[in-house]
């Protein structure tokens, strides 16, 4: 018997369009009711603490959700507008049973999402998922359950606990050793949940930092800025009449950082993964002289590090993955090109945006190198990664064309470039990514194999 597919969990959570299935009143209210069940089963009064991003129709999934919580005998008690990474250190240090955060991180207002972590402050597991679906699925099916719940009105909007929040500032600020008030920062919260936290973080540290789309309207999250969108932070800072020593960007639910140089020039994750490798390294610090990044991370990377010593493993997409490659070899750094990036030298169970932009500018000050200076003799190979949006999602190696395309290109890069085609864990497409030492090969090979899958399987 083959291993079960989740169908409501992706790679981050459930995620989908707000106000369709699963996300609609009446399924948001059943989930919340599968995860309490879930919790009482292990503890008897069971505490949640619930949180969410700045999408208009997160305030009332939340809502839901801890109606659905409640119901079951679930206390819950709300953050309010608060980081994801806000909501894993809230779980693990106030002993709460589970954390939930609304929110569909860099996708578009339109869409939302629901993300849990345990207890301990990490992303349920697989099996846990499959568990909470299967209880769905079948309070669904139960007629006395939607009829309970069709009655529900829904409430009013959870008070957000402010305590919560600035004590996850203060964890955050506890995390600097280094002074860091000589820095100018340019910051782009992306009109997401770093909003709420990140202009109190820089205040109480002492660094000189000037923000923008700090605006939130409920649909402006993630809208041409914010890690999806680096190029506008970059722009700000090259057209800034003030010279900025670093400039950060974060996603719509902040568990991950891009970065720009003083000249607004872009720094992805691999960047980071690298400066912040050399460090602990040189520090002794680098567990078994090994970081983890993913299979989108550039060979460029893998390069960099090896000059350094260090050793790069490569896990699937989603930074529970790295996480859990992690956790089997002991290293103390993981990481995605997009900008999550995980530092278990400390307490960290997940991506935290903040955590690296002060961990960055920590490595910036003590070194007394630029960000510039410190990635400059990163060689990225051209990478292109292509899109295509797909009506149902069949494992490639059942696509004879697509196989063979993808055999055709590796066999031309002939290891002086890669190959990776995946399906994104979160929306309905496949991802061609292609590296090669020449664009115009990289080009041709991506454009080569998407076109294979539109054929086969495109809308």
């Amino acid at each position: 018997m083959g291993e079960q597919k989740r169908q409501l969990f992706g790679t981050d959570g459930i995620r989908g369009v707000a106000g369709e299935f699963p996300l609609t009143l009446e399924s948001t209210y059943l989930i919340g009711r599968a995860l309490g069940h879930d919790l009482v089963r292990n503890t008897r009064r069971a505490q949640a603490v619930i949180g969410q991003d700045t999408r208009e129709s997160s305030g009332w999934i939340a809502d839901r959700v801890a109606e659905g919580l409640g119901a079951v005998g679930v206390d819950v008690h709300s953050a309010g507008v608060i980081t994801t990474p806000g909501i894993a250190y809230l779980a693990r240090s106030r002993g709460f049973a589970a954390g939930v955060v609304i929110s569909a991180s860099h996708n578009p207002w339109t869409d939302n999402g629901i993300k849990v972590f345990s207890g301990d402050g990490f992303k349920l597991v697989d099996e846990g998922e499959l568990a909470i679906e299967k209880e769905i699925f079948g309070l669904l099916q139960n007629p006395t359950v939607a009829d309970e719940t069709a009655q529900k009105v829904p409430g009013p909007c959870l008070p957000g606990e402010a305590e919560l929040r600035h004590a996850y500032v203060g964890s955050l600020v506890e995390n600097v050793a280094s002074d860091l008030s000589g820095l100018r920062l340019l910051v782009d919260c992306a009109n997401g949940a770093a909003t709420a936290e990140a202009p109190e973080l820089f205040r109480r540290i002492g660094i000189q930092a000037t923000f923008i789309h700090v605006s939130p309207n409920g649909r402006n999250i993630n809208e041409g800025c914010g890690a999806l969108h680096p190029q506008t932070l970059g722009k700000a800072m090259a057209g800034a009449a003030e010279k900025f020593d670093l400039g950060v960007t974060f996603d719509g639910d902040a568990d991950r950082a891009l970065f720009c140089d003083a000249s607004g020039r872009v720094v992805n994750g691999d960047g980071v993964i690298l400066a912040a490798a050399r460090d602990l390294h040189a520090r002794g610090k680098l567990t078994g002289e090994l970081v983890v990044a993913t299979t989108m991370s550039n060979m460029g990377l893998e390069i960099a590090l090896k000059k350094s010593g260090i050793r790069m493993l490569r896990a699937n997409v989603g930074d529970k993955y790295v996480l859990e490659e992690m956790l089997k070899t002991g290293a103390v750094l993981g990481g995605e090109q997009s900008g999550h990036i995980i530092f278990r030298d400390g307490d960290a169970t997940t991506g935290d945006g903040l955590l690296t932009a002060l961990r960055l500018a920590d490595i910036v000050v003590r070194s007394g190198r630029s960000l510039a200076d410190l990635v400059g003799d990163l060689k990225v190979f051209p990478q292109k990664i292509q899109n295509v949006r797909v009506r149902e999602k069949i494992p490639f190696e059942q696509v004879p064309a697509v196989q063979k395309a993808i055999a055709a290109a590796e066999k031309e890069l002939d290891g002086n470039g890669r190959v990776v085609v995946r399906y994104s864990g979160t929306e309905a497409l496949a991802r061609v990514m292609v590296e090669a030492e020449s664009e115009e090969k990289m080009l041709a090979l991506a454009a080569g194999i998407a076109g294979e899958i539109q054929k086969a399987l495109g809308v």
